[in-house]
């Protein structure tokens, strides 16, 4: 099984490639390099900066805010400067955010996505074979680019496209065109996973008469040393759910679940500013169904019980003290030997 490492969205960049290193030589496969208050590639130019193996790769960086070309250009240069080692996971973001945040117009975001995703192909093509440039699509239409303005090649071939969603329609765009597959955190549940992700990428899998894409579990693990750490940690995870399942583009877990009550409740309390509030309604019930959790000892056997053969690959974020590092390389060798 494929072990992932989170980070922490307010790692500084100073800080990147030191964390880098030591997700290295704790044994992970993957840094994930999110994109929160820091431009992802960024953080992921200094994680490859600093090691020698690992794959890095952004989880997610925001294919709406970019053109294909800006975003091309960057994966690019990471591709070839790292021999490979760099892999461009997109996302779309909700709505409010893109309009709110980024003061960029908004479009339904499947049908946009899949022109970004096919423009982004199309330039990697020429990048890579030196052929001319040529996309229409929708929202983008490209046909220009000059032998001055395309890179070197990159000898292991373009960098590999990974999506990262909730909804089926996104899922199934993933399955059609994508090598892999981020869950995000909120929808990570088992039952996510087989009642709607997974039908959703082998349906766009049979569309494009492809295999199914890699599938990481991006869940968030309450866990600890000891049980007293777990304890704490777990109520992080409270705090954290319920911050994100006030948005309603996540709550697909909790309409599994009969939960939609709870989605509403949060959202009504956001409105009001009252954002201290929100984990008091989060009741135990619900956070130790939708948040897998395990000290250290008991974290390869809880991996396996959630996740052995329905995904590919796992997240897991490192101890903030590294003095128990040496005993964690030994959980992340066991997570990796589930297979």
């Amino acid at each position: 099984m494929e072990v992932v490492a989170g980070m922490s969205d307010k790692l500084r960049l100073g800080e990147v490639g030191a964390y880098a290193r030591r997700v290295e030589a704790l044994g992970f496969d993957t840094l994930h390099v999110p994109e929160t208050v820091h431009d992802a590639f960024l953080g992921a130019m200094l994680a490859l900066e600093h090691t020698k193996r690992i794959t890095v790769r952004t989880s997610v960086a925001l294919a709406f805010t970019r053109s294909p070309m800006v975003t091309a250009y960057a994966a690019w240069d990471l591709a070839l400067e790292s021999g490979g080692r760099f892999e461009l996971g997109l996302g779309t973001q909700i709505r409010q955010n893109i309009e709110g945040r980024y003061g960029v117009p908004w479009h339904p975001p499947v049908l946009w996505m899949r022109d970004h995703l096919a423009a982004l192909s199309a330039i990697f093509d020429s990048f890579h074979e030196g052929t001319p440039l040529a996309h229409t699509g929708p929202h983008y239409r490209l046909g220009r680019l000059q032998p001055f303005f395309r890179p070197d090649p990159v000898p292991t071939g373009p960098p590999p496209l990974w999506l990262g969603g909730v909804n089926r329609h996104i899922v199934e765009l993933a399955g059609e065109v994508a090598r892999g597959f981020v869950t995000h955190p909120t929808n990570s549940h088992p039952r996510y996973l087989q009642e709607l992700c997974l039908p959703a990428l082998d349906a766009g899998a049979a569309l494009a008469e492809r295999p199914r894409p890699r599938v990481i579990a991006g869940a968030q693990w309450a866990t600890g040393r000891t049980a007293n750490e777990l304890a704490e940690n777990r109520e992080h995870h409270r705090r954290m759910l319920a911050f994100l399942y006030s948005t309603p583009a996540y709550r697909r877990t909790l309409e599994l679940f009969g939960w939609e009550d709870l989605g509403e409740q949060l959202q009504r309390l956001t409105r009001e500013q009252a954002w201290d509030r929100l984990h008091t309604i989060v009741t135990d019930e619900i956070l130790d169904a939708l948040v897998p959790q395990a000290t250290w000892d008991e974290l390869p056997d809880v991996v396996g019980a959630w996740y052995r053969n329905l995904a590919d690959g796992v997240l897991l974020r490192p101890p903030e003290d590294p003095e128990g590092d040496g005993r964690f390389a030994e959980v992340v060798a066991a997570v990796r030997a589930l297979g």
